[in-house]
């Protein structure tokens, strides 16, 4: 059968937890067990069970291998107890077991079934180190365009420091309370709180998706956040590229102006402006020309039409932007994102 594809090699880790069974909580890897015929008589090789991939416990601690694999006969991915029993499943034709939706609990197995997680990469051992760029503007400068078009359109994660510290706050997670008391005292928060929340969720981002690529939405606003970048990440890391997007202040202002009829923001006028942009000047620029002088500053002139700043910007990008993601046609979002259709109206 020398004409049949190979098969993708399984790369992926799954980690169970929760189940009403401790002993099915673990790491589970991909199986090495050898090749052979599985209940619907199908032929598997090594990582595969019954066309699909498959895994083993990583303690060892199963009488069945593959412990956690999909059965043709039930449709059906299967997690089975250390003594070979089957005790959850779920029935579907996912191509991997699904992190999404409730396992149903198995003859054998007690409530609860157990949460999924799927890693792209062995958690035993650390992240791979992401490919960064930081996009720093004006208020208006078209930051936050710029970076969904790059989310939707090539792949790219966008994090926005201010969503991060939003969700962290609701969670009440890593030092909250910290950051809870200088925000109500009307103080940012601070530069290594900010950094270790991009941090976690680049790692989570990666781990969990496999992507790498990320773009900093408005970071680092000051050069205090440098400092602590280079407190969390260490001094041996070089900074990443930071796209500079460049815009006279009347042009903001106009767009300020424009959006505020519809986005309701309470910031959106010209006295918040004013201040927003005096900040800007006074904090941020510092960070700018410290990327400027390092050779680490892409100036892009964002007072130009939106399909010429996207290409800038997608043409800054293409280094880590896979082949696939970059060519392929607009969709209906980036399009409206890009001003070629209008967005629906509510």
């Amino acid at each position: 059968m020398d004409n049949e594809p190979a098969l993708l090699k399984n790369t992926f880790y799954i980690e169970v937890s929760g189940a009403g069974l401790p002993e099915v909580d673990g790491l589970f890897v991909p199986s090495t067990a050898p090749p052979a015929i599985s209940e619907s008589g199908t032929q598997s090789t090594v990582g595969y069970w019954n066309g699909k991939f498959a895994w083993d416990r990583a303690d060892g601690n199963s009488q069945r291998s593959p412990a956690l694999s999909y059965s043709n006969s039930y449709s059906s991915w299967r997690i089975c107890r250390a003594d070979g029993h089957l005790a959850y499943d779920i029935t579907c034709d996912d191509g991997l077991p699904p992190t999404d939706r409730p396992w149903h609990v198995y003859k054998k197995g007690v409530a609860p079934a157990p949460k999924i997680v799927l890693h792209h990469f062995d958690p035993r051992l650390p992240c791979p180190a992401p490919n960064i760029v930081f996009v720093l503007g004006g208020p208006g400068a078209g930051k936050g365009t710029m970076c969904e078009l790059a989310q939707h359109q090539l792949g790219w994660a966008h994090l926005s420091t201010g969503e991060l510290i939003r969700a962290d706050l609701a969670t009440q997670g890593t030092a909250a309370a910290e950051a809870q008391a200088s925000l109500a005292a009307g103080q940012l928060a601070s530069s290594q709180y900010v950094v270790t929340l991009l941090k976690q969720e680049m790692e989570s981002i990666t781990r969990t998706t496999g992507n790498r690529n990320f773009l900093l939405d408005g970071f680092p606003r000051s050069l205090d956040n440098i400092k602590a970048w280079h407190e969390i990440f260490g001094e041996h890391h070089d900074l990443p590229k930071m796209l500079y997007f460049e815009c006279p202040y009347d042009v903001l202002e106009k767009r300020i102006l424009a959006r505020a009829k519809y986005t309701g923001r309470n910031d959106d006028n010209i006295d918040s402006l004013k201040l927003r942009f005096d900040t800007f000047r006074s904090e941020t620029l510092p960070t700018v020309e410290r990327f400027r002088e390092r050779g680490k500053c892409v100036e892009i002139d964002t007072s130009l039409d939106r399909q010429s700043v996207y290409e800038m910007v997608r043409k800054n990008l293409s280094e880590h932007t896979d082949h696939h993601s970059a060519n392929k046609p607009l969709s209906a979002r980036a399009e409206m994102l890009l001003g070629l259709r209008p967005f629906p109206k509510i």
